[in-house]
This record gives structure tokens, sequence and C-alpha cells, in this order.
């Protein structure tokens, strides 16, 4: 008998068919976020990281070009069980001439990035990017009070619409596109209401686009605080969800956008009471927004719970999101996408009806002691088997090492 099939016993013992749970882990996708590879640097601007977002850490071999970043994610996808697709920011379009400036990307600025996904079989998930831009003035973008930068920002909008259409024709995949502004103020502000009505009507203009609702889900992002929009954001939780609902596109919450005490796996459910669809962007925020690589943590292996025992794997996007230049950019993006994986699969082994079960019946204490029992059983046997069946290695830092050594220390 080998360890899989001894655990599988174990699990068959308390009603949980461990054989379904790896066949329904291997049909979820995991959207994957290129800007790990090369710091959230993009192509397109010679401008500094900014907009509240800070990447810690100079490990060597960062990606400079987009052959580089193409290769280093074929890399970690061949170290990444399971369906992925890939999420881009609009500044890593590659421009082959002349260069076009955000309010002018067209489906052509993306093209290499299409055939690299259609050579690999994978679908594409899309972020307008407003940071990192000399067109952000004063720290605002669709919320400002300047009608030359706010129209800038909202033709960049429409034309990432036009740009995620053509991702989900192209690839036969429908495309996520997300909007996330930076827009804050560093202390406390005299007027909160008239940023948030210009980000309103910024965003009912970007709308205005006409696209196929089947291909492109357009997701909107909060966010409690940044870095220099400590007092004020605009785009904050209530506004966004409440904009989301009104117009109806999908609510996205990001785990590292919100206060410390907030988790997002309690919220999941109350979007989920109202939205056909929701999005997420898994991280791992430590004492703040701080988009450390996702571990096999409580929080995240409560995000996954509430997913899956609320059979809500079909109408949750999952993505990744951050970004630690402090390691090796690789073994970074398989870490955190095995461990969501991983999560999803700890979820799966759980025998959610009977503990919807013993709640109902107020049994809260036998509740407790099965939850507890369920943290000690051979979880990690199962997930071994399903990446044996998925034709990857457990035992991925060895393979990265050697990577590293052909590959990234000649980058300079």
């Amino acid at each position: 008998m080998t360890r899989f099939d001894g655990a599988k016993e174990i699990y068959s013992a308390y009603g949980i068919d461990a054989e379904k749970a790896i066949e329904a882990l291997g049909n979820v996708t995991v959207s994957v976020h290129c800007w790990q590879g090369d710091d959230v640097g993009g192509f397109d601007s010679p401008e500094a990281l900014s907009g509240g977002i800070q990447t810690t850490g100079n490990y060597p071999g960062k990606a400079r070009t987009p052959d580089e970043l193409m290769a280093d994610i074929d890399k970690a996808f061949s170290l990444i069980p399971g369906k992925k697709k890939l999420n881009l920011h609009a500044s890593y379009a590659i421009f082959d001439g002349e260069k076009a400036d955000r309010d002018a990307l067209r489906p052509e600025h993306f093209k290499k990035w299409v055939d690299f996904a259609k050579e690999r079989g994978i679908g594409l998930d899309f972020n307008p990017t407003f940071f990192s831009h000399p067109m952000v003035k004063d720290g605002l973008t669709l919320s400002s009070p300047d009608e030359a930068v706010r129209s800038f920002w909202v033709e960049h909008g429409k034309r990432c619409i036009e740009i995620s259409q053509y991702f989900a024709e192209e690839t036969g995949v429908p495309c996520v596109m997300n909007i996330w502004i930076p827009d804050g103020c560093k202390d406390i502000p005299a007027d909160r209401l008239s940023p948030r009505l210009r980000f309103k009507k910024s965003l009912d203009e970007i709308l205005s686009v006409p696209y196929d609702k089947s291909k492109v889900y357009v997701t909107l992002e909060s966010k409690v605080f940044g870095i220099g929009v400590e007092s004020y954001t605009v785009g904050s939780a209530e506004f966004c969800l409440s904009y989301s609902a009104k117009n109806g596109i999908v609510p996205l919450m990001d785990n590292g956008h919100y206060h410390p005490t907030e988790l997002v796996s309690d919220k999941i459910s109350a979007l989920l009471a109202f939205n056909d669809k929701i999005a997420l962007h898994i991280t791992r925020g430590v004492r703040w927004d701080s988009d450390h690589v996702v571990l096999l943590d409580d929080e995240t292996k409560e995000i996954a719970k509430e997913i899956v025992r609320n059979d809500a794997l079909g109408r949750v996007f999952i993505a990744t999101d951050y970004f630690d230049a402090s390691i090796n950019r690789i073994s970074a993006w398989v870490t955190g996408v095995r461990s969501v994986q991983k999560a999803l699969l700890f979820a799966m082994l759980q025998p959610c009806e009977k503990m919807k079960e013993l709640q109902d019946k107020s049994d809260f204490t036998q509740l407790m002691v099965l939850s507890e029992e369920m943290k000690m059983m051979p979880f990690g046997d199962i997930w071994n088997e399903y990446l044996s069946r998925q034709g990857v290695e457990a035992d991925y830092f060895g393979n990265i090492k050697e990577y590293e050594k052909k590959v990234l220390v000649n980058r300079k």
C-alpha cells in the first residue's frame, strides 16, 4: 500500500473522496500575475514605481526584457501544477516600433503576449495601469480635478476594455479586467465626496465602451490606504462595492487591502449572497499591504474553505498578487501559487456537509473537535499524489537553483 492509498483510506472514513478532490483541483484555474518577475517594472515607461506600491530587495536575476520575463514565466509555470492563466498589466505592452502612451494603447501592442498565451493554451487577464506615469498628478488619476488628467486616464481605461476583449477572442478564454486606482491624500482631506464623484463619473465613461460581457468581466478593486495616501483613499471598500453592485460589474477583493483586523475570508459569503461572480487577489499582508509571497497560512486556508464549502469554484475568479525582490523571483511565483492550490486542496478534503450539520444543530463542541482533527490528517500525501499526476516535481528548489546558476546570474 502506498502512502497515498493509506491517506485515501483515512479520509474515506470521514466520508471524503480524495480522488474526487484531486480531480476537482486539477480543474481550478489560478491567474498568475506577471509582475513578480520584474518587480512591477513593466516595459512602457522609465518612471519609477509609484502609486502607493513598493518593492523591496535586490535579489539578482530580475527580468529586464519581454523575452526574459516570458522565459521566467515558462520556468515558473513548468513547476506549478494545474490550470493557469497569465495576468498582465497594461504597462507590459511590447512595442516593436514607436511607443504609444497609455491613452493610445492598442491590441497590437500585446500581440506577443497573445501569441505566448495561445502557444501554451492559456488565457489572459488584464489590468489598466494607473500608476508609475507622469500623468499621475498629485497622486490622482480618475478622480483628478484636472480634466486633462482625468480624461487621459478615462481613455486608458477604454483602451484596456478593447484590449481585454481582444485577449478573450484570440485565446477563447474570458478575460478578467481589473480596475484599481491609487488615488488619495496623504493628510486629512477637506473634501472626500468630490473625488469620489469624479471617480464615479470616470468609471461610467470607461464602461460606456461596448463590450461582450460573456468575454470580458470588468472588476473593481478597493484599497484601504497606500504609501503617501495614508489618510484618504478614493476607491474605498464601500465605494467599490456600491459601484459594482449598482453597475453590474464584478467586485474584487485583495486580502491586503483592508484593515489588519478585517478578514477577506469572512467577506466572501457576504458577496456571494448578492453577486453571481466575485474576484480575489490573494496575497499576504504583513502589518500592511506589503504583498508578501502567499503561504499556506490560516487566512489563505480560510479563503479557500469559503470558496469550496459554498460550492463557488465556478463563481470566484482566483488570482495571485504579490512581489518580493528579496528572494529568487521564480521561487516566489511557485511557492505562492502552490500555496493557493494547497489551500484549495485542503478545503476540498474537509467534511463540509458534516460540519454544516453540526453548526445547524448548535453542536459547536463536536464541530471544534472535528475541525482540529482535520488539521492532523495526511493532507501532504494527497498533495504529493496530485503533483505526481500533474507531472510536476514536489521538490522544486533544486530545479530553480539550477536555472538561477545557468540563466539568472548572467543578468547584470
